[in-house]
């Protein structure tokens, strides 16, 4: 593949990665209000928030030091396709499980996005976006881990109020 190719190549990965962290934000944004009962999640949804503000920078930085432009169609299609996602788990009584299987299959999605734009860059021998790249692949996985190791727990909590406040009337 050419050089030329390979840059363009890195250029729609990191303009597609930004569009990925604005739709990331906007379905996580939403999520909060309906956290109050689980404080635990909510905290690791604020950090994972403040994360995804830094990666949108870290990736509009490497752009802006590839002379390109950021702003892109995607980022407006995208951020508005996760908002709607998650605004349909609203009014559903399991919305926050269905919040946290979102969560997690979002954030492995973009697991492979970054690992991906890590080996383009490996081809392109674009080293001075790999420290950043890195950086945002590794929040990434850690919330991945996060939200692998919690589920259940997030899981039995919902149980628990759902048997109080669910359906059937049923007290604890």
């Amino acid at each position: 593949m050419a050089e030329t190719e390979i840059h363009d190549m890195f250029v729609i990965g990191l303009r597609n990665a930004h569009a990925m962290e604005n739709e990331a934000l906007s379905m996580m944004r939403p999520q909060l209000p309906r956290m109050e009962r689980y404080p635990e999640v909510a905290a690791k949804l604020e950090q994972h928030i403040s994360e995804t503000q830094d990666q949108i920078i870290r990736l509009e930085h490497i752009l802006e030091e590839l002379d390109e432009n950021y702003l892109s169609v995607n980022d407006m299609v995208l951020s508005f396709n996760g908002a709607t996602a998650v605004m349909s788990h609203a009014g559903m009584g399991d919305a926050v499980l269905k919040d946290a299987f979102a969560d997690f299959a979002f954030e492995n999605y973009e697991i492979a996005a970054y690992k991906s734009l890590l080996t383009i860059a490996d081809a392109g021998n674009f080293r001075e976006a790999k420290d950043a790249l890195q950086a945002s692949l590794a929040e990434e996985q850690s919330m991945a881990r996060w939200l692998d190791d919690n589920l259940p727990l997030v899981t039995q909590k919902f149980l628990l109020m759902w048997e109080g406040d669910g359906p059937l009337g049923t007290q604890r």
